[in-house]
């Protein structure tokens, strides 16, 4: 093709050139909100993560510094200043590489005192500050470094285990087109807009965090490994009975968490008698009064160089002579499911005996027998369930009682292929049909219907995040751009699930954390 003449037909085919290529390297607004919701979550997610560290940190010095523990908690505890030292100098180091970029793509805007990027879309400074001028390798070498000197200030037991779980992973990227020698940097900032620069650096500080959390953690569990005596102590009074008759009798077992048989401790208690054994506190007495009993006391435990005194208590229920009431499943109530509990009066037949409990509906169980009943409650509270029986002599009274707390169901797990987040094959990610909101360790049979979530895609090999999209069931296919993507994932790929809404059998409307996988 021959190129025009005329100068004023040379300059419209100029123009229309430099259009196409603007219009061809502009990065969507809702792209770059979705990258600046992420960039907010994330920051957050490290502020909170470090705040633990911090708290981890100060247990660490605190063992320490504890008469007799210095020798064995210093060195442990030296490696985790160390570590914490080094994490912060790497995670600034990333920080001043975003101020970095940022000022590359013209800096910030300033506006109600915010700031603000001016050029979030630009995908020239991330090139050439990380690409060509080499900075995305000195980051990689930063990071590699970093990993090394967390590995090693663990035992040589732990070390293989650690690099596993370790999240700061470096892998290079496999050779395409875009990126024939598989470069690193290439890889993760060719063509990167600004915002998503600063997005990915953010990720790369939480990687920091994460990585500084498990292994100080570590280091605190290997010093807590090699301790001969114990540093602290909780008391703990453990009744053998919650429900008691007036009169029976009432044992509870009142300890240390931490004993030992040769050091027996001094126990002092309200009411009843206490025989020590072994570095065990046996409590004995007689059920008294109805309703509710507390039985408080101390335990002192000499130590030699100090004493260690902590409060102790422990509650039962008494109820009147010859009736009971017995939770089945649970010492509480949960709104949204059945309850079932089994009522006994002794002395009166189960045909005269009934419960009642205000502000609860009471249904007979006839399946599992006389005296069972399932109980349904709508409040969160305490409720009080009253055992009646017709007297012999005519009329009714009340012979037992129980104070029960009500709570709600507990927030289900958001799921996918049974795991909530990390890594997993992109071939199974494909074979999955949607979100399952899972209740763990939950003695009742309850589900959740998801109602909705938020799903995002970022691809391997580009830099711009699908979605978010939003579905309208816990299915992928109930929103095509969604099932679309599960269909096409490939290995490095992340995909980000958030905003997710599940109901239960209480009727309540959750928001579960979000999920993130990122595929191999």
């Amino acid at each position: 093709m021959s190129l025009p003449k005329e100068p004023r037909q040379l300059m419209i085919n100029l123009m229309y050139l430099v259009l196409t290529a603007m219009l061809a390297l502009n990065v969507s607004s809702e792209i770059l909100h979705a990258f600046k919701t992420i960039n907010n979550s994330v920051s957050k997610s490290n502020e909170a993560i470090n705040g633990k560290n911090n708290e981890t940190m100060l247990a660490f010095q605190a063992n320490e510094d504890m008469d007799g523990q210095k020798e064995r908690v210093k060195p442990f505890n030296d490696k985790a200043k160390e570590i914490s030292k080094e994490a912060d100098r790497v995670y600034q180091y990333l920080e001043n590489w975003k101020e970095r970029v940022v000022a590359e793509a013209g800096g910030y805007d300033v506006e109600n005192g915010e700031k603000s990027i001016k050029r979030e879309d630009d995908i020239n400074a991330s090139t050439r500050l990380l690409v060509e001028n080499k900075g995305g390798d000195s980051i990689k070498a930063q990071l590699e470094a970093l990993r090394k000197y967390m590995l090693d200030r663990v035992s040589d037991s732990s070390r293989t285990m650690m690099g596993q779980q370790l999240a700061i992973q470096i892998v290079d990227p496999k050779p395409n087109d875009n990126n024939p020698q598989g470069d690193w940097s290439t890889g993760n900032f060719y063509n990167m807009p600004t915002l998503a620069a600063v997005t990915l650096f953010a990720k790369m500080q939480n990687d920091i965090r994460n990585s500084e959390a498990i292994v100080i953690q570590r280091l605190f569990d290997e010093a807590n490994a090699k301790q001969i005596k114990f540093d602290a102590i909780t008391a703990i009074a453990v009744p053998k009975t919650s429900y008691a008759l007036q009169g029976q009798k009432v044992e509870a077992e009142i300890m240390v968490a931490a004993y030992n048989k040769s050091v027996n401790p001094q126990i002092s208690s309200s009411s009843g008698q206490i025989k020590i054994e072994n570095g065990v506190g046996h409590w004995t007495g007689s059920a008294a009064g109805v309703g509710m009993q507390t039985v408080r006391g101390q335990i002192t435990l000499d130590l030699g160089s100090r004493k260690i005194t902590q409060p102790w208590d422990f509650q039962y229920m008494v109820g009147s002579t010859g009736a009971s009431i017995q939770l089945d499943k649970m010492n509480v109530f949960y709104i949204g499911v059945p309850n079932p509990i089994t009522v006994s009066a002794a002395g009166y037949s189960m045909e005269d005996v009934s419960i009642s409990i205000p502000g609860a509906e009471v249904h007979a169980d006839p399946a599992r027998g006389k005296g069972a009943y399932n109980v349904s409650v709508g409040k969160l509270g305490d409720i009080v369930a009253s055992i009646i029986a017709k007297k012999h002599e005519g009329g009714t009274a009340e012979v037992g009682k129980m104070k029960i707390r009500v709570k709600m169901i507990p927030d289900p797990e958001p799921q996918v292929g049974g795991k909530s987040g990390g890594i997993m094959p992109a071939s199974t990610f494909r074979v999955q049909s949607g979100v399952a909101a899972v209740l763990k360790n939950f003695d009742f049979e309850a589900s959740f219907k998801i109602l909705s979530y938020s799903f995002s895609m970022t691809k391997k090999r580009d830099p711009d995040i699908k979605g978010p999209f939003v579905a309208s069931n816990a299915y992928f296919h109930s929103s095509p751009q969604i099932q679309a993507l599960v269909e096409q994932c490939k290995p490095g790929d992340i995909v980000y699930i958030d905003d997710i809404k599940a109901q239960g059998p209480d009727g309540r409307v959750r928001t579960l954390p979000t999920i993130a996988f990122k595929l191999n």
